[in-house]
């Protein structure tokens, strides 16, 4: 894939993100946080279930059986995300939340970058890495203040 399609498509996906949270919010004061994100996450499950039975993908489950444990808390992370956004996105709305939400992506990566953590490659932290993550905070700072 070149770099312009993914990035595109990232960018799209991003923005799927951003309705994710009122959506979640709204259904979660109908039913509950915590029954709203489950709803969510099967919706999600079984979406993914009949994706993969459509691609006819070869599914190895045996290959996992070598990874490390934490390869496997994938969902957790996004369940914690999800339930977490669901609730504040009602105090900081949908701009706040996703601005919140890139900013601690981005210094998270940073950090995993730099020490290389699963499997990525080392990349220094370097002077525009950090000028990036500070205009991030600043973003966030300015989109979430009132």
């Amino acid at each position: 894939m070149k770099p312009g399609v993914a990035v595109a498509l990232t960018a799209c996906a991003g923005g799927l993100v951003a309705m994710q949270a009122p959506i979640n919010s709204k259904l979660g004061k109908a039913v509950g946080t915590f029954a709203a994100a489950s709803i969510s996450f099967l919706i999600g499950t079984a979406i993914l279930l009949a994706i993969t039975a459509v691609s006819g993908a070869e599914v190895k489950l045996s290959g996992a059986s070598g990874l490390a444990w934490y390869y496997f808390t994938g969902g957790l992370l996004g369940a914690a995300y999800v339930t977490t956004v669901l609730v504040s996105v009602r105090t900081l709305g949908a701009g706040g939340v996703t601005a919140a939400t890139i900013a601690g992506q981005l210094s998270t990566a940073v950090v995993l970058d730099r020490v290389g953590a699963f499997g990525l490659a080392q990349k220094p932290i370097t002077i525009g890495r950090l000028v990036g993550v500070a205009l991030l905070a600043a973003g966030v700072f300015l989109v979430v203040r009132e």
